[in-house]
Parts: C-alpha cells; structure tokens; sequence
C-alpha cells in the first residue's frame, strides 16, 4: 500500500520512522493531544485528519511561532515537527521549547535525507521521512 499526499505524489518505498514512546498526558478519551506543525497546508490537514479519524486530539499549526504559542498554551502530548519553514525552523521551535521548559516528545518529519540526524540535533524522539504511509504515521505516534 502506497501513501498518496493530496498533491498527488505517491510513495511505494516505506520511509524510515521511529516512535515516540510514553507521548505524554492523554485526552479524557485515552489518546494524546498531539500538535502537528507543517508550513504545508495540504500535508498538515492530511496528517491532522488521520490522526483525528484515529480518534486523537490534534492541534495545528502552520509556523513555528504559532507552534510555540500553542504548545505554551497547551502542552500537547507530542509534536509532529517539520524542519523546513520559513521564519522560524524546527532547531528554532525547539530551542524555543527548551527555554520555556516545555518537555515534549517531538517527531521530525521531514523530506531531507538526513532526517535521522536532524532529529539528534534537537534531541527529537524519533522521525518521519517524507513522503511517509499512513501505517509509518501511526506507528510512529502509538511509539512502536
């Protein structure tokens, strides 16, 4: 089974994802609040309506201003965290993060190659490779 992003771009080769295991407070419901971040609207909407057709919480935002207003406000169980954004990058929401003392797991998605190494730069739990299938998605979020 392929993922199709709604531009229309498949992939067949699964990307590479790790977990993020033990993501934090849960909703009255049993599943995480989960904050995805994603200067791409159309990839952000589609991650955001899986996760909430899986039955979490989710919390969008397109910068990482906004990311970081948002996780201040709300502490999200985990962040899904794109690299590349214009004003404010990933390192920088993190770093942002680490100075409010906002402890959160947080899962890189990025289309980078050296997506694993980004994620040891911010000392993020784990990684999505984009374009990424939906069972990768998952997986990623239920930390297996």
């Amino acid at each position: 089974m392929s993922w199709v992003w709604s531009n229309g771009t498949e992939q067949d080769e699964p990307a590479r994802a790790v977990g993020a295991r033990g993501a934090g407070t849960s909703t009255r419901e049993g599943r995480p609040t989960i904050l995805v971040v994603d200067d791409d609207v159309s990839i952000l909407d589609t991650v955001s309506d899986i996760l909430m057709l899986e039955g979490y919480q989710v919390l969008k935002a397109t910068g990482g201003a906004e990311a970081l207003a948002i996780a201040t406000r709300t502490r999200p169980s985990l962040i899904l965290l794109d690299m590349r954004m214009p004003h404010m990058d990933g390192w920088a929401v993190a770093r942002g993060l680490r100075e409010r003392d906002i402890s959160v797991p947080i899962i890189v998605m990025t289309a980078a190659e050296n997506a694993k190494r980004w994620a040891d730069e911010i000392g993020a739990t784990g990684y999505l490779a984009k374009p990424f299938e939906l069972a990768e998605l998952l997986r990623a979020v239920e930390g297996e």
